[in-house]
């Protein structure tokens, strides 16, 4: 294959005679590096404590958790330091433990439950507070409620309620002819309560979140919609659900990893009891590195660190979604 040779670039001069020569092409010189710009400088200062406070605050604990998964930490060792590396050992050690998939269910249906019904519940109110009618504002700071309060109050409110002996609930189910149900001493009901009592805290969120996003929607695409016929639900079908997706697809994202850290509802109401009945990897996290006098502090890590990766496909798996339908 023949290849073409481009000769240097020479310019044509003429000397003193008029007869043409050919120059050497002019040097070429190194490109001068620009300065930083007082706006570069200024953007720099801004994400200056941003970035010290996502590495101070997240990367770093991060890499700590990863590390302690990675190695024998004893409580001389966690102290000290200098814990012996063991690789995936203390992960292998999670997987084996016979805890391992009765805490993956229970983790998998405490968050499904959670998110349908705080989603389903706040989507209906959102609805009808959109309706605009008389004390709906009152109404609506009323829901707001449960979000507001510490959750130690919310969860210890809930165990106050769902006693067995002294309970709300079980008063309220015996003046209809109804037996006491141990709802938080039995293994058949211990989860139940505390889905209904993290439903209950969450609603409100689902609520504010879905109610912004109805009120970006114009008024003029239901009045259309009224015009052609269409009735309450197609309008709602037709009209609210679609234009809602974004707004719906960050309220399920945020409840989804809120959701999977759940630990203080659960641990002041059950403790992950009776008999490991409502043990969540949030709980099952906590008791093997602090629930114990011997602290296993590396499988404990590990277990965090499986929610953290859920969390992180979740994530992902959101952006992807989010990516495709900004193409599409």
């Amino acid at each position: 294959m023949n290849r073409t040779t481009h000769p240097p670039d020479r310019r044509t001069v003429r000397d003193r005679n008029g007869a043409a020569t050919s120059a050497p092409p002019p040097a070429r010189t190194a490109p001068r590096r620009r300065r930083p710009t007082s706006q570069q400088w200024a953007a720099w200062a801004f994400l200056a404590p941003v970035t010290l406070y996502l590495a101070l605050f997240y990367a770093y604990p991060l890499y700590r958790n990863v590390d302690l998964s990675l190695r024998d930490y004893t409580v001389r060792s966690f102290v000290q330091g200098n814990a012996p590396f063991t690789g995936l050992e203390n992960y292998h050690t999670v997987f084996q433990d016979p805890a391992f998939r009765p805490a993956l269910t229970h983790t998998i249906v405490f968050t499904v439950v959670c998110l349908f019904f705080q989603y389903a519940i706040g989507l209906a109110l959102a609805v009808f507070f959109n309706q605009h009618f008389r004390l709906a504002a009152t109404l609506r700071a009323l829901f707001l409620v449960p979000w507001l309060l510490p959750l130690i109050v919310s969860a210890s409110t809930w165990s106050w309620m769902l006693n067995s002996d002294s309970g709300v609930v079980n008063a309220a189910l015996h003046a209809v002819g109804i037996g006491p149900v141990n709802w938080l001493t039995s293994p058949s009901w211990s989860l139940t309560s505390v889905i209904i009592a993290n439903i209950w805290i969450g609603v409100p969120f689902n609520l504010v979140v879905l109610y912004s996003g109805l009120q970006s929607i114009p008024r003029s695409l239901y009045e259309a919609a009224a015009l052609d016929g269409a009735n309450a639900w197609q309008r709602f079908r037709c009209v609210t659900f679609p234009l809602l997706r974004p707004v719906s697809a960050v309220t399920l994202l945020l409840g989804l990893v809120y959701t999977l850290k759940v630990f203080d509802i659960i641990w002041i109401m059950t403790k992950g009891g009776p008999a490991d009945s409502s043990t969540t990897f949030a709980t099952w996290s906590y008791r093997l590195g602090f629930g114990n006098l011997l602290p296993a502090f590396g499988p404990g890590a590990a277990v965090g660190n499986l929610l953290v990766v859920a969390a992180l496909v979740f994530g992902l798996v959101y952006l992807r979604v989010q990516r495709k339908q900004a193409l599409s």
